[in-house]
């Protein structure tokens, strides 16, 4: 009986969702759409009115609607969102850029929430909270194993200068047992956390997400580089960056591009549209640009890195981004509610919309899918090179990341190399500085003896091949003595040995111990600037901006000799020569 109204719900939400967005065409279609509604509503209020005095259990009228309502927004993209009262913090702080609290993010494993990591500058790192430790109480008041992260995060937020009370468990350390008093800050969301020298005369600014003092905050960082450093070329790090503020990502273009200049347009379902220009004069207007993106670069960095692509002032390196062309804004609902809806849908300068989903098409299962490269239409920048729609922003030069195997996913996934890092960081008070310390030998075979083998777990391609030949052998009537043996003497030599497994991929796993390791010593511009420095696809971006008639020849029309720069494992670069463009596939 659950089910029924919310079914009942969805339809009648959908309605009303429509007639509010209809253009005023026709005042009988639009007479004709208001009775309509008004019946299925006095229809639903009279169902729940039943249900309410006559269902055999008690109902929960507010789980009820909520329910009702997620089922209603099923149907919709996923970035229109009911939100409560309670529910409204991560979305003003990603518009007013801070919050008051203790400045540390935290996790879930288990029955367990944790510190997974505290920010440096915060109350968090400052009362000495380290990756790992358990929360058990806040005040007095025990973590229920039931409670979810959002429940935990809502008794640490709190009004700046208001004290609260800890008490944690401290793993691989022997008094772990520890209570630990902090007092609540304003915790200023650094949406620019990075800016600063790679090599000599190429500047590196990293960019987390788009908030309201991103574009200020840019300026400023790039303005300081080239004053102080002298930089003839800027790397601009959008990867990883999930957006924000549409106004954010125009404000941040006006460092660039001349004022006036048409950054994205938004179109709405009447047919209007608005048109965002930059409004501040550039600082940086000649400057050699390279942008990074990856498949998590999404929104408001989209808007940047393909008003930068369309407008032919920056190099795009990495992998394709996200693929989100729809914009949201808040309206305000009941009860303090907000509903955080979609409104229209951006085009970048060239006229493209790089949305890769069209939600309103689905499979008989209710599954959307990515738009085609076959269906996506060529645009022109303004110097006419091709680019396409319908699937993110395609980098001019695609510098792929490192992938993943079965068993150092595994390794993260499971939290071996955390919970190794939160060992090494309770035995090792300090660690050598940035530019010094590398996991060596001694701590890569402590890492080794760390994984219990009868905890760690991993699909092996090998042996399940080997299973699947056993299989087929005996359904196809193979299965005789002399062929049992050969399977059994290659599965013998294809068994599998952990220890040689974590030898095998050493130079990967390295890798993720340092991230790890490091994180627990170094502040957030010592790890970016690390990480950076050891980039691959930065280091691509390096050799793009160190020769100019390189980057130049990357921003020719199509049609003439494209650059390609290739990245070898060991982060070398060469370069090659290829024909057009063409839209990467994904």
């Amino acid at each position: 009986m659950k089910h029924i109204p919310t079914l009942l719900i969805r339809s009648i939400l959908i309605l009303a969702g429509a007639i509010l967005c209809l253009p005023f065409n026709s005042e009988a279609r639009l007479s004709s759409d208001k009775t309509k509604i008004r019946q299925q509503l006095s229809i639903f209020t009279s169902l729940f009115k039943e249900l309410q005095m006559n269902y055999v259990d008690s109902l929960d009228a507010e789980n009820l609607m909520k329910d009702a309502i997620g089922g209603l927004l099923y149907n919709m993209d996923p970035y229109t969102e009911y939100l409560p009262k309670d529910d409204q913090e991560e979305l003003q702080t990603l518009n007013t850029g801070k919050f008051g609290g203790i400045g540390s993010f935290i996790s879930k494993r288990g029955d367990k929430v944790y510190i997974s990591e505290p920010q440096w500058n915060t109350p968090s790192r400052n009362a000495g909270l380290r990756h790992g430790d358990i929360i058990l109480m806040i005040d007095g008041d025990t973590i229920d194993s039931k409670m979810d992260v959002g429940t935990v995060s809502k008794k640490l937020r709190g009004n700046p200068g208001t004290e609260l009370n800890l008490k944690i468990k401290r793993p691989y350390v022997s008094d772990s047992l520890l209570d630990i008093k902090l007092t609540r800050a304003t915790i200023n969301v650094n949406t620019v956390p990075y800016a600063g020298v790679l090599s000599p005369g190429i500047g590196y600014v990293k960019i987390s997400s788009f908030g309201d003092k991103t574009g200020e905050d840019l300026r400023k960082a790039v303005k300081n580089l080239m004053e102080q450093d002298h930089i003839k070329g800027l790397i601009i790090d959008l990867r990883g960056n999930g957006g924000g503020l549409l106004e954010s990502a125009v404000s941040s273009a006006s460092v660039f591009v001349p004022r006036g200049t048409e950054i994205v347009k938004v179109n709405y379902r009447d047919k209007s549209s608005k048109v965002y220009r930059t409004t501040r004069g550039p600082i940086a207007p000649e400057l050699p640009l390279v942008v990074l993106t990856d498949g998590m670069t999404a929104s408001s960095s989209e808007i940047l890195s393909g008003a930068l692509q369309d407008l032919d002032r920056a190099v795009i390196v990495g992998t394709r981004s996200y693929g989100k062309g729809l914009v949201q804004a808040p309206r305000p609902l009941p009860g303090d509610a907000m509903l955080k809806v979609t409104i229209g849908k951006y085009l970048i300068p060239s006229g493209r919309l790089i949305q890769a989903i069209n939600y309103s098409e689905r499979d008989e299962e209710g599954n959307v899918k990515r738009i085609p490269d076959s269906l996506t239409n060529v645009f022109h920048t303004r110097a006419g090179r091709e680019v396409r729609d319908g699937g993110g922003i395609t980098p001019d030069s695609v510098v792929k990341a490192r992938e993943l195997n079965r068993l150092t996913y595994n390794i993260l996934s499971d939290n071996w190399a955390y919970d190794f890092a939160n060992k090494y960081r309770s035995e090792h008070e300090t660690i050598p500085g940035p530019g010094e310390f590398v996991v060596d030998t001694v701590i890569f075979n402590d890492f080794k003896a760390f994984i219990n083998p009868e905890k760690f777990s991993y699909d092996r391609q090998s042996e399940a091949a080997i299973k699947y030949l056993r299989e087929a052998a005996k359904v196809e009537g193979y299965d005789n003595p002399e062929v049992k043996s050969l399977i059994d003497s290659l599965a013998t030599h294809l068994k599998h040995d952990l220890q040689h497994d974590l030898d095998f991929n050493r130079e990967a796993i390295v890798e993720y111990l340092d991230e790890e390791i490091t994180g627990r010593y170094y502040t957030e511009s010592e790890l970016l600037n690390r990480r950076a420095s050891r980039d691959a696809t930065v280091k691509a971006a390096e050799e793009i901006l160190s020769n100019p008639q390189l980057y130049k020849r990357f921003l020719t029309p199509s049609g003439k000799e494209i650059p390609v720069v290739n990245i070898n494992k060991q982060s070398k670069t060469t370069i090659a020569k290829a024909g057009k463009t063409k839209a990467t596939k994904k």
